[in-house]
């Protein structure tokens, strides 16, 4: 009896030992619709300024929910919704720009994963268009990096207008936070510039887009630390 006992205590032991699989993480999922940095012209009209907006994009693996977030650039406000599948809709302003990405979500762990950010004019009666805002390229926000051996480093983006009218960039680059002091002036078919740094110091930037009728766009600030 008492081998038995021990017998049972060891196996209840080992069992409890165990360590139980961790849940996967959720994985981020690919944008659909509305397309980055395009006009969004099927929106079903509510009225004289608002449209209802279909948002899509692919599923997900490990994920359960997808919290959809949307952003009016010019109020900065925020719309977000929560859908099941891979589609959700939200009244919109009309001839107004936004941003929008999806965030996947998985009830078994805490971690959370952010698509990407894509922008896009909600049709209406606009005739011209500010210049989406630029896409930071390199180097990418809180990264680390190495100046060259002539203590410079390379900053780069890209941008887009519906209107391909973009005139020109502005570059703002300082180590306090927000940058305001602008440090070089650049024609529409520049978008790259180096500037000097200096090692263990971190630095902000950002590149203001700008439009043959003087429409603007503002990056936002971004960060890198040089080595």
């Amino acid at each position: 009896m008492m081998r038995f006992l021990v017998l049972i205590a060891c196996l209840f032991a080992v069992n409890s030992c165990k360590k139980k699989s961790a849940a996967n993480p959720p994985e981020a999922v690919q944008l659909a619709f509305p397309e980055e940095n395009s006009e969004c012209t099927t929106g079903v009209s509510l009225g004289e300024d608002i449209s209802q907006v279909e948002f899509r994009w692919g599923l997900a693996d490990n994920t359960e929910t997808y919290e959809l977030r949307v952003t009016n650039i010019s109020t900065g406000t925020v719309q977000t919704i929560v859908s099941a599948s891979s589609s959700a809709k939200l009244p919109l302003a009309k001839g107004t720009q936004f941003s929008w990405f999806v965030r996947s979500r998985n009830s078994e762990v805490e971690q959370t994963v952010s698509s990407e950010e894509w922008y896009f004019y909600n049709s209406g009666s606009r005739t011209t268009f500010a210049p989406f805002p630029a896409t930071i390229e390199s180097p990418a926000s809180s990264d680390n990096v190495f100046k060259d051996i002539n203590n410079e480093v390379e900053l780069s983006w890209s941008a887009s207008d519906l209107d391909d009218d973009i005139d020109r960039y502005e570059v703002y680059f300082s180590v306090e936070t927000p940058p305001v002091d602008l440090i070089r002036e650049l024609s529409s078919t520049v978008t790259n510039v180096k500037v000097s740094v200096t090692s263990d110091t971190v630095y902000y930037w950002r590149v203001v887009v700008i439009d043959e009728e003087g429409n603007k766009s503002d990056t936002g600030v971004y960060n890198f630390k040089v080595l």
